[in-house]
């Protein structure tokens, strides 16, 4: 009798450790399904399917905050372009400050007014002369928000006679506007917008 007792309790810790062992398992199997669930509706949400040329493409989307500084360094020298890229056409010129103004806040407003009140932009029609920029470098800071930039730049401007050029420094905070609109697809806008250098230099300065 005894040794079926013992035969029963041996049989018993068999089962329950068993027992135990299943329960751990689908556990954690059901943990693993869990998370490849989740893992795999980020996935999906991340994938962007566009129509290009009649064909359905996939794509991923990335972290924004990835994308942020060179989003940020891409709107600051769009809107360098648009503000400083003229030519002696005044349809032209204006064409390509309404760009730069969807950009920027009424500090880029107040500048292009000083600009036209002090005659520039009329003596760049008059005098035929067309004024082409280059971004060399921006700095931005993307720790706080909104963001201080830095933006260094070569002003060229050429006349029939003779070319010239400008060493070129701003200076401003970028906001995210959280919307994008087909003017401003970045959805930035720059503020607080100040110019710091604006003088001749030396065509050989500029040589590496």
């Amino acid at each position: 009798m005894f040794k079926q007792l013992r035969n029963i309790d041996t049989a018993f810790q068999h089962i329950k450790r068993f027992s135990l062992f299943l329960i751990t398992a689908n556990v954690l199997v059901l943990c693993f399904c869990i998370w490849k669930s989740y893992s795999l509706v980020d996935e999906a949400q991340n994938r962007v399917h566009i129509l290009y040329n009649g064909k359905v493409l996939e794509a991923l989307a990335s972290d924004r905050k990835l994308n942020l500084p060179v989003e940020l360094r891409d709107h600051i020298k769009t809107f360098h372009q648009y503000f400083f890229n003229l030519s002696p056409d005044e349809k032209a010129i204006q064409a390509g400050i309404t760009k730069a103004l969807y950009l920027a806040d009424e500090s880029a407003k107040q500048a292009y007014d000083n600009l036209r009140e002090q005659g520039y932009y009329n003596n760049l029609i008059s005098a035929n002369i067309s004024q082409e920029i280059t971004v060399d470098s921006i700095k931005v800071d993307v720790n706080s928000s909104p963001y201080g930039f830095t933006c260094y730049a070569t002003e060229k401007l050429v006349r029939s006679t003779s070319t010239i050029f400008r060493k070129l420094v701003t200076q401003g905070q970028v906001r995210d506007m959280k919307t994008q609109t087909d003017n401003n697809p970045h959805g930035f806008l720059i503020q607080h917008w100040e110019t710091l250098v604006n003088t001749d230099v030396d065509p050989k300065a500029l040589k590496p």
